[in-house]
C-alpha cells in the first residue's frame, strides 16, 4: 500500500483522468433491460473509431518510423501492463502467421511476465525499472521501436521503459487514453486517443482497450503493407501452419494469378509453400530460382518483382 502522501497524490491524479470519470446518466444501468444495455454500450463503443481518426497524423508518423527501422533490421517492441500489455502481446503473436515474420521482429512485453497474460500480477505495473531491464535483456538498439501502451498514461512500468528506450536512441511511441499523459511526454510520438469515461467507470479494458487494439492493428498492418507483405490487399507472406491457412494459400494464388486450384497447388509446392514466390512464377513464367532472385532484388516487393520479370 502507498503511504498517505503517495496515496493522496495518486487519488488526485486519478481524479483528473477522463478514463476514471463517472457520469450520472449511467447510474441506472442495473435497472435497464438487456436490449437497452446493448444499445447504450454500443453507442459508447461507436465513439472509439472517431477518436482514433483524430490522431491520424501521429499514427502515420509512427507507422513511417516503424517501417524505416524494420528496413534497417530493427524490431517493434510493445510494453504495457494488464489489458494494455495483453493487447501488445496479442498483436505481436499474430504477426508471424499473418505476415511470415520472425517472432523476434515484433515482441510484446507485459508487466509481470508470462503469468500476467492470463492472471493479474500484483504491483507489477508499479515497477518503473522492470521494463528497462527487459529491454536491456533484448539488447535494445537505436534501430528498434518501443511502443508503450497505457490507458491512464501514467503506468510506471511503461514510463520507465520509454525513458530507457529513448536514452538508447530507439524510436519511442506512446498510446494513451488521456491527453497530456506522462507516457506521451516520455515518448517522441504521442498517440493520445481520448475516448472519455468508460461504460463501467475505470474499466479501461472497454473503450480504451478497443482504441489500443485499433491503433496496434494499424502500426503492424500498415508497416507490413509498406514492407511488401501484402499484394492487392491480400496476405502473400502468410505461413500455412494449419489446414485453413494452406487452403487460403491455394485460394490466394488461384484468385490473384487467375489459375485453377491444381495449378496453384503445384506452384505452391514448387515454391516450398511461399505464396509470394508461387504467384511470381505463375504470373511471369519464371523458374523458382529466378523468381527468388527477382524478389530479393526487389526487397520482397512482389509488384516490383513482377515488373522486373515481365
Amino acid at each position: 500500500m502507498p503511504n498517505d502522501t503517495r496515496l493522496n497524490d495518486l487519488l488526485s491524479v486519478l481524479a483528473s483522468l477522463d478514463t476514471e470519470a463517472s457520469t450520472t446518466e449511467r447510474g441506472d444501468l442495473d435497472l435497464l433491460d438487456t436490449a437497452e444495455l446493448v444499445r447504450r454500450m454500443n453507442a459508447e463503443d461507436a465513439r472509439v473509431p472517431v477518436a482514433v481518426a483524430e490522431r491520424t497524423t501521429e499514427i502515420a508518423a509512427a507507422v513511417d518510423g516503424i517501417t524505416a527501422r524494420f528496413r534497417r533490421g530493427g524490431r517493434l517492441i510493445y510494453i504495457g501492463a494488464g489489458t494494455a500489455g495483453r493487447i501488445g502481446v496479442l498483436d505481436a503473436s499474430e504477426c508471424p502467421p499473418t505476415f511470415g515474420t520472425d517472432p523476434s521482429m515484433v515482441v510484446g512485453l507485459i508487466a509481470g511476465g508470462e503469468t500476467a497474460i492470463r492472471s493479474a500480477v500484483e504491483n507489477a505495473e508499479d515497477d518503473d525499472q522492470a521494463a528497462a531491464a527487459e529491454l536491456r535483456e533484448l539488447a535494445l538498439t537505436a534501430d528498434d521501436t518501443v511502443v508503450g501502451i497505457s490507458a491512464s498514461g501514467r503506468t510506471p512500468y511503461v514510463i520507465g521503459g520509454l525513458e530507457y528506450a529513448r536514452g538508447i536512441g530507439a524510436l519511442t511511441v506512446a498510446i494513451a487514453s488521456n491527453s497530456a499523459s506522462a507516457i506521451g511526454a516520455a515518448a517522441e510520438i504521442a498517440i493520445e486517443i481520448v475516448t472519455g469515461p468508460e461504460f463501467i467507470s475505470g474499466s479501461t479494458r472497454l473503450k480504451s482497450g478497443t482504441a489500443q487494439k485499433l491503433v496496434v492493428n494499424m502500426l503492424t498492418t500498415l508497416s507490413m503493407i509498406k514492407l511488401g507483405k501484402t499484394y492487392r490487399g491480400v496476405m502473400v507472406d502468410l505461413l500455412a501452419t494449419n489446414e485453413k491457412l494452406h487452403a487460403r494459400s491455394i485460394r490466394t494464388v488461384s484468385q490473384l494469378a487467375g489459375v485453377g486450384v491444381e495449378e496453384a497447388s503445384a506452384a505452391l509446392e514448387g515454391a516450398s509453400g511461399s505464396v509470394k514466390l508461387a504467384l511470381l512464377t505463375v504470373t511471369t513464367g519464371a523458374t523458382p530460382d529466378a523468381a527468388a532472385s527477382a524478389l530479393a532484388a526487389a526487397d520482397g516487393i512482389l509488384r516490383d518483382a513482377i515488373t522486373a520479370l515481365s
